[in-house]
């Protein structure tokens, strides 16, 4: 009864998988043909069928810039980043929608090691720098015994000094998996949607104004109430806004 079920749930799966094969590759054709809501429509029922990937968030992200939706484009675009965050391609099409917004943001400036902080955490994504963790570790723990045992002088110099590097790869790796992963848990990103939205100076539609943003902007959700968010952009500024107008990354 068991092998029945294995077997049930792997055809299920290869089913699945075979029927998303064919609807990317619909979209695909459709896209091609330039009937880019077709292939929106083919590439969404993929993506609801529970299938995440950095190309598929790239390609509907594709179809909406086409479809001149800024904030949906630049939405998928940050999701394909996530997935794979040194992929050219999404980079560039990312500043290409990013162009198109209104919003003109000035980010607060960084100190160098600020900077260099930055440019490191985000080579990787939290999970990777877990698996360079435990690569790292694994050539340690070779590279250490074959120190331990190596019987000549330059051999064993040159076991320790690779075992040596490789621990300090793996102490920096896991320090990064760590820092990168709390950060992805504490740092919520969104796009905002709405074509325009009211930035007010507390979670109520009475309340002052304070500025204004529109679609396609990324904001990071700093608290929520009830239907509101408080929402801070680059450069410092925050407000409230309708939980309705942003979609969280």
């Amino acid at each position: 009864m068991r092998r029945m079920l294995i077997g049930l749930c792997l055809f299920v799966s290869v089913a699945a998988w075979s029927q998303n094969e064919a609807l990317f590759d619909q979209g695909k054709e459709q896209y091609k043909a330039e009937n880019y809501q077709e292939a929106l429509n083919q590439w969404m029922k993929i993506l609801n069928s529970g299938e995440h990937s950095a190309n598929l968030y790239f390609n509907i992200a594709n179809a909406h810039y086409k479809l001149n939706h800024i904030g949906p484009s630049i939405y998928y675009y940050e999701k394909a980043l996530q997935l794979d965050p040194n992929d050219d391609d999404v980079k560039n099409n990312l500043a290409f929608a990013q162009n198109a917004t209104i919003d003109v943001i000035n980010p607060l400036p960084l100190t160098f090691f600020a900077k260099w902080d930055q440019r490191v955490s985000q080579l990787l994504p939290y999970n990777s720098w877990a698996i360079v963790t435990v690569i790292a570790l694994l050539l340690f723990t070779f590279l250490f015994i074959r120190y331990y045992f190596s019987l000549e002088t330059r051999s064993k110099r040159g076991y320790f000094i690779g075992s040596c590097v490789a621990l300090f790869v793996a102490i920096t790796a896991i320090s990064m998996a760590f820092k990168t992963y709390h950060q992805a848990e504490k740092k919520r990103n969104a796009i905002i949607f709405a074509a325009t939205t009211d930035i007010k100076s507390g979670p109520r539609m009475s309340e002052q104004t304070v500025f204004q943003l529109h679609e396609g902007t990324k904001v990071q959700i700093l608290a929520q109430e009830e239907e509101w968010s408080r929402i801070a952009i680059a450069d410092g500024k925050d407000g409230w806004l309708p939980t309705a107008d942003i979609k969280e990354l």
